[in-house]
């Protein structure tokens, strides 16, 4: 059984090399939620995740002959990065099975800290079980992302830098996936203080653990689907289950909407990037999942190793959804002047146009129409509304997207 006492060995373990990441106040969400909402920004840390914590206290910990044989691990992110910079540091070698469809960044990622990389495997699972089965082969020390009682107190080193800057806090919310970090953030946070409420956050297409909780057994999803891929854990570990249940109060559950909502809002108003996973404890907060008005609260920022294109995509729909940005089919006559007499629409309308695109060939046309399919920066919904009116007054047919 993992104790507080492990914890703070793991911290002295981890002091000088892995980073004390910020714990900043979040004056926004405070106003608004009526709290005091601090968040502790482990995208921050070396690896950009708080993975690193838990395998650089696990590598730590193993003696000289099986830092010599080499360690092994399953992973299609994060966990791959902290193993590989602990491996390093340790002088260890460091084999890593990912999926075949992982991302060039993430493989390069791994590789960039000198470990070998093997691709194997349609899925996680796959690839997991290849690493198993190398590790036994080959004599080497398998690592486990959340299931492993030296990962479990590295990761538990959050809460004692929670705690030494913020004694008296209330409630601290952390993610979930195969709940190794809240896990080993309830033990230390509980035995400091058995006052203080944990609650998990799960993404609402990988519910496993929020299921296993409310039923009191495990119970593992069918499929998970969530852009919060650092915390798409299919299966419950019973171990896990069992800690949780002793010392997390709640859990509750945000939709992929939700987090990327928080996302974008961090990357707005904190200037972090943060990836799905990280983000779903803000999501509970800024979406009223838990009551923190009166409260002094930490959201546990786990990561910020997000895919560009996915946060590309993340910004896109939320410049639409706040009226930022509008996308509009314009049919209009096809003939010379007859674009710019649209475009002058938009000019007297102060509409940036970003992209614009014209087709005359379309199947859906009569003969001499063309559709405009056009992108404007606006600033508002009334402003969008003034362009929608203006359209209108000068006989256009068009349809927002």
């Amino acid at each position: 059984m993992i104790t507080l006492n492990d914890i703070k060995d793991a911290k002295k373990r981890l002091e000088n090399t892995i980073s004390k990441t910020p714990l900043m106040k979040a004056p926004i969400l405070s106003k608004e939620k009526n709290a005091e909402v601090y968040l502790k920004e482990d995208n921050l840390q070396i690896t950009g995740s708080f993975k690193l914590r838990g395998a650089f206290n696990k590598v730590a910990m193993l003696d000289d002959k099986k830092r010599e044989t080499g360690v092994v691990a399953a992973s299609a992110g994060n966990h791959a990065q902290g193993l590989a910079f602990a491996a390093q540091y340790f002088g260890c070698e460091a084999t890593i099975f990912m999926p075949e469809a992982t991302p060039l960044t993430k493989v390069s990622g791994v590789r960039s800290y000198g470990a070998n990389v093997v691709l194997t495997g349609e899925n996680f699972d796959e690839a997991y079980a290849s690493a198993i089965k190398f590790a036994k082969e080959k004599n080497k020390e398998f690592v486990h992302p959340f299931a492993d009682d030296e990962v479990i107190a590295g990761q538990g080193t959050i809460a004692l830098e929670v705690l030494e800057n913020i004694e008296d806090t209330d409630e601290i919310v952390v993610p979930i996936g195969g709940g190794g970090l809240i896990a080993g953030i309830a033990i230390a946070a509980k035995s400091i203080n058995p006052n203080i409420k944990i609650t998990g956050v799960v993404a609402s297409g990988a519910r496993g653990m929020k299921d296993s909780f409310e039923a009191r057994m495990p119970i593992d999803s069918s499929s998970v689907r969530t852009i919060a891929d650092g915390i798409a854990v299919r299966d419950v570990t019973p171990k896990l289950l069992n800690i949780i249940l002793e010392y997390v109060d709640e859990i509750v559950e945000v939709s992929d909407n939700e987090t990327a909502n928080a996302i974008l809002f961090l990357l707005e108003k904190h200037k972090l990037m943060v990836e799905g996973a990280g983000a779903v404890s803000v999501a509970a907060i800024m979406h009223d999942k838990i009551n923190v008005s009166g409260k002094k609260i930490c959201a546990v920022v786990s990561g910020g190793n997000i895919d560009v294109t996915m946060l590309s995509l993340i910004i896109e729909k939320g410049l639409i959804k706040s009226h930022r940005k509008m996308n509009l089919i314009v049919t209009l006559m096809d003939k010379p002047g007859a674009l710019q007499n649209l475009t002058d629409i938009f000019t007297s309308c102060s509409a940036n146009i970003v992209q614009i695109d014209f087709d005359r060939n379309s199947l859906k046309l009569d003969f001499g129409e063309a559709h405009v399919t056009i992108a404007l920066a606006t600033k508002g919904e009334e402003h969008q509304e003034l362009i929608r009116e203006k359209l209108k007054q000068n006989g256009y047919k068009f349809k927002q997207i």
